[in-house]
This record gives structure tokens, C-alpha cells and sequence, in this order.
């Protein structure tokens, strides 16, 4: 049994990697492949998302916030069965606060 590490990418010479990279050139075979796994497929459809919209123009700002584990627990509970990332539950959630108030 072969249990060495096989090269990094980096550690591999130029000839070792010409011959890594023409694999790729080959295309892919979908006789060859399986579709998505249950995680696999909640991962492609997030990345296809992408980001939340917002009015062109306006950027997005990093925030750290605080909270209790099971109330985050819950949060990310809640946004995975609603198809939301956590940050736009928290901008939701913060809108209807805001609308609910009055607020500006």
C-alpha cells in the first residue's frame, strides 16, 4: 500500500504538471459522473445565487455582532429552511425591526 503524500501543484516540475493540467483538456465524461449529493445541490444552488441584491451603488459593510449560541443555532436553523444566508436573515430581520418602528 502506497501511503505517500502525492506532490502539490507547486512541488511538481513543469513537465510533471503540463501532464497534470492536460487531464483537464479532455472535458468531462457525464457517462463517467453522479449526480449531486442532498449538500451538493443546497451548495450549487447558494453559489448560483450569489450575493443579495442591493441598490446599485451601495456597498456592503462588515459587521461583528454578538449572540447567544442557541439563538444563532436557531437563525441558521431558519435561514437554511427559508433558502437565505445568515446575513440577509439579520438584514431582514433588521428591516422588518426598522418598518415595524417606524424608523426613518
Amino acid at each position: 500500500m502506497n501511503t505517500t503524500k502525492p506532490k502539490t501543484f507547486f512541488q511538481m516540475t513543469p513537465a510533471e504538471r503540463d501532464a497534470d493540467v492536460r487531464r483537464y483538456d479532455k472535458g468531462v465524461d457525464f457517462a463517467k459522473t453522479r449526480p449531486l449529493s442532498a449538500k451538493g445541490r443546497l451548495l450549487w444552488e447558494r453559489a448560483k445565487r450569489g450575493r443579495p441584491a442591493k441598490p446599485p451603488g451601495e456597498k456592503s459593510s462588515r459587521v461583528l455582532i454578538t449572540l447567544e449560541p442557541a439563538l444563532l443555532k436557531q437563525a441558521d436553523r431558519l435561514a437554511r429552511s427559508q433558502g437565505l444566508s445568515r446575513s440577509e436573515l439579520i438584514a431582514r430581520g433588521i428591516r422588518s425591526v426598522i418598518a415595524a418602528t417606524g424608523a426613518m
